[in-house]
């Protein structure tokens, strides 16, 4: 019988892996969407991209931004759930193939690595979002994703720390 663990550590990917293991999928003929970013606080408006990314090429990577890198391009508070648990999570989705993670601010670097048929974004970031040069350069495409109105990492967090607070 499988456990968690070994089921969830099939999907990751160590970045220093993570060349040898796009030569083979490209050996195996398989185009390559990637998504990129902290997904911290998982909630449907990631669902909606994710799905969306992994229709796009036969497999989809995810790369996850590092705690380091979110405490240093979003705030020092972040993330709330910590990478380990983020890689977990992502892996835990039926439509995700791989997850990996990079501990820069962008991640034009893992891009470069990965080589992408398909980068997805989000439509807050367009198609000349920071990743485009770098994918458009190596022969990819950008394919960007409309938003699910109300539904941010941010907009949840405020709506918590609106909560009334009980007291006993």
């Amino acid at each position: 019988m499988k456990t968690w663990a070994t089921h969830y550590k099939s999907k990751v990917i160590e970045p220093s892996q993570l060349e040898a293991k796009v030569a083979t999928l490209r050996q195996e003929g398989k185009s390559i969407a990637t998504l990129n970013g902290s997904f911290d606080l998982m909630h449907a408006g990631h669902l909606h991209i994710l799905f969306e990314a992994s229709q796009v090429c036969d497999v989809l990577i995810v790369a996850l931004n590092t705690d380091r890198s979110i405490q240093e391009y979003k705030d020092s508070s972040r993330p709330i759930i910590p990478l380990e648990y983020r890689l977990q999570m992502m892996a835990s989705l039926g439509f995700v193939d791989y997850v990996t993670w990079f501990d820069e601010t962008d991640p034009r670097r893992i891009l470069s690595v990965i080589k992408p048929d398909v980068h997805v974004n989000g439509a807050e970031y367009g198609q000349q979002c920071i990743e485009a040069e770098v994918v458009r350069s190596q022969g990819g495409k950008i394919h960007i994703v409309a938003l699910v109105k109300g539904l941010s990492t941010s907009q949840i967090l405020r709506k918590i720390s609106e909560l009334p607070t009980k007291t006993k």
